[in-house]
Order: C-alpha cells, then structure tokens, then sequence
C-alpha cells in the first residue's frame, strides 16, 4: 500500500465513521473487509442521503448476498445521477482499495464539497478560493493548493484566527514550530469548532507533499464551520435560498402535474376495465369479483382519496410559497385542475355505485338459481321415492307378481344413487353460496339421503319377504322357526342389500349356524351353492340349508341344542347364546321372549333363561319326559 494510499484510508475511514456515528454503528476498521459486504456502504448513503434503500441483507454471508448489497448501494448513487468509472460490486467485496478510495471520494465530493462554490467556480476551485480570501490578510500564509500549502500549519491557524479570533492570536504564534501551530490549530477546531479530527498532525506537517483528496476532504469540514460567519457567503445563500425556491416551487408544480395526471390515468383505467367485466355465471366467480371490488375499496381507493386530499394540500402549499416570495401565482392546466378532478371522482363514485349493483345482483341470482336447482332435483327425488313406497304398500296381486315387481324394484333404486349424488353436490353449492333457507322445497339432503336409506332397505325387506314366503310355501319340510332363522342370518351378512351373499358373507352365515368350513371346502360350497356364480341369492342359500338341516331341526333337536348351547344347565344365560354365534338380533329376540329361569344359577351367572318353558311355550304343549329327561 502507497503512502497515499495509506493517508487516504485512514481520513476517508475517519469521515465514515463520523457519518456512521450517527445511528450508533460499530466504526470501521479496514476500509477493505468492513465495506466488503454492502452494509456499511448501504448505511452510509442512507445517512448521506436521509432515504432508506430499501430491503437488503442486514447480515449477509454468502458472496452473492454482499455482492447483491454492494450492487444496490452502486445502482443509488448512479440514480443521484453521481457519475461513477469502471467500479463494480466485484471490486468492492474483493478489497480493490484503490476504488474503494475512489468510491468514498466521488462521496466525500458530493456530499460534502460539491455543495462549495465561489463565484460559480467548481467545488474544489470554490474551496480553495474561499481559502485563499480568508488567509489573504496573512502575509506568512500563502494557500495555492490543498498540499504543501499546509503543511507549516499556519493556514489552519489563519482560519481559526480569521473567523474566532477569541480561540487563537496568530501574532503570537512561534511562526516556525510547524508542528506546534498544527496541534494548536487541530486540538482547537476539534474541540472548540466541533470539526471532526479526520487528518493527524503527521499527514501533514512537514510533509512534502501532503495527500490533496484528504485535505480538501479535511477542508471542507472547516469551510462548512464557518461558511455562516462571512457576510459574503451569507448574501450568497441569501440568492441561493431564491433560486431554491424557484425550483422547489417548480418541483412541487412538476410534481403536482405528474401526480395529478397519473391518479386520473388511474381512476379512467378502472372505471374502463369495470365496464368491461363479465361474470362466468358461478357464484366462486362472482363472490371472487365481489372480493376483490371490495379489496379496492379498502386499499386502492383509499390510496386514491388520500392521494386526493395531498394533492389539494401540495397546490394550497405551492400559491402558499409562490406568495410569501411574492411571485407569479400558480394554476395548474384544467384538464389537470381540481375541477376535472372532482368531475372524474363524481363519475368514479356512479360507476363504483353501478359494479356495486352489478355485483350483488348477480350474487342474488345465483343464489336464487342455486334453490332452484336444489329444490327441483330434491322435490323429484322425493317424489320417486314416495312412488317407491306406495308401490310397495299397494301390492295386491299374486306373491309372484309381487316378487317380480320388488325385483324390478330393486333394479331399479340402486341406479337413482347418482341423483342422490346430484342433489349432495347441489347442496354443497347452495352451502359454500350461504343459501340458508330454500322456500322451493322442504326437504334437505341429509333428508332425502336418510330417506333413500330406508326406501333401499324396505325393498329389500320385501324382497326377502317374498322370497321367504315363496320358499316357505315350495318348501314344506321348512318349519316357520327354521324359515326365520335362515332368513334372520341372510339378512344380518347381507350388508349391501343386494340380496345376496358373497363368498365371504356366505362363509359367516354358515359359520352363525355351526356350519365350519376349511377354506378349501368353503369355496367348493360356495361355487356349487351360487353355480358358478359371483353371489348366492336368497333362494339358494335357504335350498342349500333345507338340505343341510334336513330332519335336524325337530322340537327335540333344537331341545338338546339348548341343552348343549347350556352345557347341560336346566337354563341358558345371555352369554351362553352368544358364544354359540347367534346372531346378535336373534339373541335379543330370544332375551326378550324366554321365560326366566327361577331356579338356582351357577356361580358366575347373573340371570338365567328357561329354554324349556319356551320350547313347550312355542311348541303348544309339554314336552315328553323322554325329550327332557324327566
């Protein structure tokens, strides 16, 4: 690292740290790695400027995060129109000094110099105008440059002597200790003039050619100190103060334009795309417009009113300012006056009035067409399930006839599922559309799918009635209680309704009758029971245990099954039946209609059932005493 190199770094890491200074941020160390991840940089301009950035990584680790830092800190100064050569975010993350010296001064000379000028001269000929002026009455002190024309120390003290002559008596001063009259001039500025200590008195007393960028950025610090105290510079600013008048009245005039224009382009925009807006005729979409026409109330417009307002207040600002420098009042074109404007807002507010409609109309009428659709495919389905039941209800003719209208019947009511599947998508519509009351149909769909419940099962019921009595009435060896049973166990592992059993429906019912099977033999049964067929219908399975039960079931048979569902107790209890695999609907039945036993119970048993009080109960006289023993 050069020498100046060296001088630089250390008074452009110095003005840093007086900007950082104010937002309390760690100072910088090493211009090189504390820049090298953008985020000092970032703050630094955002201090310079008095603007946030925007969003960045606060605490980047990876190369891409600081280099993404460093370039938005570039692409803000290239904005400010601050012009900058051959520097990329590559060389600042990787330490380049050399430009990152440049950086810094290209600051130093934007924000800190470039605002000194001396009779329309450039920043660095104003300040070393402004220089020359202040020392001219000090006939040891001649200032041509910002280098060696400092280095005795003795312009400093000129300055402190010209501007605070109560700080420092410069007649006094031992003329050659350089380095003395540096240290006063630098002790004084820093504590009593409040200018920060960027330069040591090494950088620049008795040096041969002290580092020009450093000075001029110590310099100015001066300049900025006492640039109020001269009368000169003072009428100066009094020009300056007009001129930025001027153009703040014309920034505020451009601005009012501009904005005033584009919040028209706005409103005339939105009112356009609203008149071109169709509907698709569901209510997602309708509800989806109604969403969003309510979003832009709350966001969109009230952006549009405050903006309204602003507008008002900026032109009140600008005649305000225009006649307190009392110049030439301001009015803004009419079709950018506040006239039009209240004009457009009155036409925004119609239309706004006239989507509101729109809207909800259409809303309503979806709503509307929704009940309907419900309500006509609800009050149909109804309509055929009643027709349902009276068919069943009204059956006069033949047991056969009968047998093939249920069947047909039952043909024919599981296809109307679909409609009841209809009429669920129906109704989940008319809920996500908040239709909570429907005046076109008193059924819901829950209702009808209840409904369709039982109207499947009666027909199946009857069903199984028929074909009970059919083969109750082929069928003479059956008795009534063995008929019952069958059917009982059928229609318990029928669980879809469908009359009939598959192979492993048909496999549990015999099981609930004590017929057990190895899988092997169960297929064969269940092949030769159906045919070949894919289910064993009523009919076959009641042929199939007629021929299995045949002269089993006498009354004494079923006695002496009571007595070993009993193990050989005069009684049997709740438990005993079903671990016997009857059905749990003929266990209650049997509950309910066995007399009980009024004896003693085995220990453990709690109630007791006199199977044969029931059998001759059922029976219709008293059993043999060789049948029970007796």
């Amino acid at each position: 690292m050069s020498d100046w190199q060296k001088i630089q770094a250390k008074t452009f890491m110095k003005w840093l740290n007086t900007k950082l200074a104010t937002r309390s941020i760690t100072p910088a160390t090493d211009l090189r790695k504390d820049l090298g991840d953008g985020v000092l940089l970032i703050h630094l301009l955002e201090i310079l400027s008095n603007e946030s950035l925007g969003r960045y990584a606060s605490n980047p680790r990876l190369r891409v995060q600081k280099a993404e830092n460093v370039h938005k800190a570039l692409e803000y100064i290239r904005r400010r129109g601050i012009l900058l050569h051959n520097i990329g975010a590559e060389d600042i993350v990787d330490g380049n000094l050399k430009l990152i010296l440049g950086l810094l001064w290209t600051l130093i000379l934007r924000f800190t110099i470039s605002d000194i000028n001396e009779e329309g001269m450039s920043a660095k000929e104003g300040l070393l105008l402004w220089c020359q002026r202040k020392t001219a009455c000090y006939k040891e002190v001649k200032v041509v440059d910002f280098s060696s024309s400092w280095n005795d120390g003795l312009a400093f003290c000129a300055l402190l002597d010209f501007h605070r002559p109560d700080l420092i008596d410069f007649d006094s001063l031992d003329k050659s200790d350089h380095k003395g009259n540096m240290e006063l001039a630098f002790k004084i500025a820093t504590e009593d003039i409040g200018i920060p200590s960027l330069l040591d008195v090494e950088d620049v007393c008795d040096v041969a050619k002290p580092d020009e960028r450093s000075m001029m950025t110590y310099i100015a610090y001066w300049f900025h100190a006492f640039s109020h105290l001269d009368r000169i510079e003072t009428a100066g600013r009094r020009v300056e103060k007009f001129v930025e008048v001027m153009q703040g009245a014309w920034d505020m005039q451009h601005g009012y334009e501009k904005r005033m224009m584009a919040l028209l382009k706005e409103i005339r925009r939105t009112r356009d795309q609203w008149a071109t807006v169709t509907f698709t005729g569901t209510y997602a979409d309708a509800k989806e417009q109604s969403t969003s026409f309510s979003q832009y109330k709350m966001s969109v417009k009230r952006t549009w009113v405050k903006e309204k307002a602003d507008l008002m207040s900026l032109l009140g600002n600008i005649k305000t300012k225009l006649a307190t420098y009392r110049l030439k009042d301001y009015e803004p074109p009419k079709e950018l006056s506040p006239a039009t404007l209240d004009l457009e807002w009155g036409v925004l507010l119609k239309a706004e009035n006239a989507r509101s409609i729109k809207i909800n109309q259409k809303i309503r009428d979806i709503k509307e067409s929704l009940r309907r659709r419900f309500a006509d495919a609800a009050n149909e389905f109804a309509l055929i399930l009643n027709t349902v039941a009276l068919e069943i209800s009204d059956m006069q003719s033949g047991i056969e006839q009968q047998l093939q209208q249920v069947r047909l019947l039952h043909n024919n009511i599981i296809p109307i599922k679909s409609e009841l599947d209809k009429i669920r998508t129906y109704a989940e519509d008319c809920d996500e559309a908040n239709c909570e009351e429907n005046d076109y149909t008193v059924y819901s769909y829950e209702e009808l799918e209840y409904e369709y419940g039982l109207a499947k099962e009666n027909v199946a019921k009857k069903l199984g009635f028929l074909e009970n009595q059919i083969v109750a009435r082929n069928m003479t060896n059956l008795t009534p209680i063995q008929l019952e049973e069958f059917e009982s166990v059928f229609r318990h592992f029928d669980r879809d309704l469908s009359n009939s059993l598959h192979e492993i429906e048909f496999s549990a019912a015999l099981a609930s009758l004590g017929l057990v099977y190895d899988e092997e033999e169960m297929h064969e049964v269940f092949e030769s029971v159906s045919n070949g067929g894919k289910s064993v219908s009523f009919e076959q399975f009641i042929t199939f245990m007629v021929e299995e039960t045949e002269d089993q079931n006498s009354a004494e048979q079923v006695y002496h099954s009571f007595q070993e569902v009993a193990d050989g107790k005069p009684y049997v209890t709740e438990i005993d039946l079903r671990h016997s695999l009857i059905p749990e609907g003929m266990i209650e039945q049997l509950i309910q209609v066995m007399p009980k036993h009024e004896g003693e119970l085995a220990e453990g048993d709690e109630e007791g059932y006199n199977y044969e009080k029931y059998m001759e109960l059922v029976m219709g006289k008293k059993l043999s005493d060789g049948v029970n023993g007796h």
